[in-house]
């Protein structure tokens, strides 16, 4: 799997106004840019994940039920 580079900040920011947009939200200002630092943590966590490189002969684990 390629690696997906980070956003610039004027991307992330673009991102950020294009799904509050399409998921008809709004961000309060004072909020803005702890959202924007969680958008961006989130992002790099999902990276490391996607950067995983999985077999294909793996199974999901089962579910854990008490």
């Amino acid at each position: 799997m390629s690696a997906v580079p980070p956003l610039s900040p004027a991307e992330l920011e673009a991102h950020l106004d294009a799904a509050t947009a399409l998921l008809g939200l709004t961000v309060a200002p004072e909020a803005r840019a702890s959202t924007l630092a969680h958008l961006a943590a989130t992002m790099a966590a999902a990276r490391l994940v996607s950067g995983f490189a999985f077999d294909d002969e793996l199974e999901p684990a089962p579910v854990f039920r008490p």
